[in-house]
């Protein structure tokens, strides 16, 4: 909208200034050229006099004299010709194109009345005829080529000066232009913003209302919007953190009493019973990360400094333990130390997540490897599998909540581990991808950024 804006006024200004500088520039340039004619026509017409003098006395030296010292003074050509034709004096270079018509036209009794506009490319001289004699009885002509360079040199002047008026009056306009639209689009902008920092997660952003009536209303509602979606997420993230909350003792109490049934069990229902403690084992995990979620959602996160390397070092110490036991070798590669500004656990949690699910599908035999490097404004922490991987289809869909891919149903997990992960890279301003391993497996990259967003 600004550029169409900018384009239009912009547009409008150029319009206005050409509507006001080529009619004054072509006019100048006219009157110049007029200037001209009637200044060399009054020349020619003494020519004529001089001419038709010597023609009746016989003698031509003060008329040779005259147009000699013309053609000296003002580097003009001068012919003064019989009325047929022959040349009877000249002084000066020879006439220019178009001077033989003109001199028929005088023999015809006509007088030059018009020349070609004078502009600053031309023309370079310009051709005047004026009959010698009275009324009908034309005994020659008087031909006057005269250069056009200070005509011209002033009509440049104009238009240089004019083009320069105009470019600076441009210039001017556009800084006032962008100044006016700057200011028309201002409440565009504050919403634009808004809707921006609500698109990132900060739904306490609002429109400053300002502007023209119409804008203050539309931010008026614009902001109520806000406000019932805020307080709608709010509501939603308040009672699934209640709910698994309060699931949690319930759920905890059920557990015990199903462990104090062991002893009094009898051998038909013992898979029965232990499906039972898997199941709860598993609404426990769910839970959990239902609550993990609606923490991080809550955005009562709060970025500090960290080191990541030692938030990862113990956890990949326990994780060598859990990738031996399953006969899988966990390969890590960490630098001695690297800080960055984000909220704690981010860089553990992702971690957690990305190699729980990597020693789930490797098979025994398999590597997980780990490493940390960083750029000058970014970490990135890489997990990757040399397991069975997932396909194209199923990577843009992996981090959707409760997803879980068909080919590993059977195995447990809440659906909500990578969901997690992508909340907890977003929370820290960082972004979470899932790209395939050649030959197979999965690769996690966590990119956070090592200063304060």
């Amino acid at each position: 909208m600004r550029r169409r804006m900018l384009a239009t006024y912009l547009v409008l200004v150029a319009g206005l200034l050409l509507a006001l500088a080529i009619p004054l520039g072509w006019a100048f340039a006219l009157e110049r050229t007029n200037e001209l004619l009637l200044d060399r026509r009054a020349d020619a017409t003494r020519f004529a006099l001089l001419a038709e003098q010597a023609v009746q006395d016989g003698d031509i030296s003060q008329l040779r004299t005259e147009i000699a010292r013309y053609a000296n003074l003002y580097g003009a050509t001068v012919q003064v010709r019989s009325n047929t034709g022959v040349v009877l004096t000249a002084a000066g270079a020879a006439l220019p194109d178009g001077g033989a018509e003109v001199e028929r036209g005088a023999r015809l009794g006509r007088t030059t009345e018009n020349l070609s506009m004078v502009t600053p490319f031309g023309p370079v001289r310009a051709v005047i005829a004026e009959p010698v004699g009275r009324d009908a009885q034309v005994l020659g002509t008087v031909v006057l080529a005269t250069p056009t360079t200070d005509a011209r040199h002033a009509v440049a002047a104009v238009w240089f000066t004019l083009t320069s008026a105009a470019l600076v009056a441009f210039l001017l306009a556009t800084v006032a232009v962008r100044w006016l639209a700057h200011w028309i689009l201002r409440p565009v902008a504050e919403l634009d913003s808004a809707t921006a920092a609500i698109t990132a997660g900060r739904f306490s952003a609002r429109a400053s209302v300002l502007g023209p009536p119409e804008l203050r209303q539309l931010e008026q509602r614009f902001n109520a919007m806000a406000d019932a979606v805020a307080d709608a997420l709010n509501r939603q993230r308040a009672f699934v953190s209640d709910a698994s909350h309060e699931l949690r003792t319930p759920l905890a109490v059920l557990s015990l009493r199903l462990e104090n049934l062991r002893p009094h069990l009898i051998a038909s229902g013992t898979t029965a019973y232990d499906q039972a403690l898997e199941e709860m084992d598993r609404m426990t995990i769910l839970l959990d990360d239902l609550l993990a979620l609606a923490r991080i959602e809550s955005g009562t996160v709060v970025a500090e400094s960290v080191d990541l390397v030692g938030e990862l070092e113990p956890r990949l110490r326990t994780w060598q333990e859990v990738a031996t036991a399953a006969s899988i070798t966990l390969l890590t590669d960490l630098p001695p130390q690297l800080v960055a500004v984000l909220p704690p656990e981010t860089a553990g949690r992702v971690a957690d997540i990305a190699i729980d699910n990597a020693l789930k599908f490797t098979a025994p035999g398999g590597r997980v490897t780990v490493s940390l490097t960083a750029t000058d404004s970014h970490a990135c922490l890489r997990i990757t599998d040399n397991g069975p991987g997932l396909p194209a289809d199923e990577i843009t869909v992996a981090r959707q909540r409760f997803w879980r891919s068909p080919q590993h149903a059977n195995i447990d997990g809440s659906g909500l581990g990578l969901a997690i992960a992508d909340e907890l890279a977003t929370a820290a301003h960082g972004h979470l991808t899932l790209t395939p391993t050649t030959p197979h497996g999965l690769t996690v990259t966590l990119e956070l950024p090592l200063h304060e967003m």
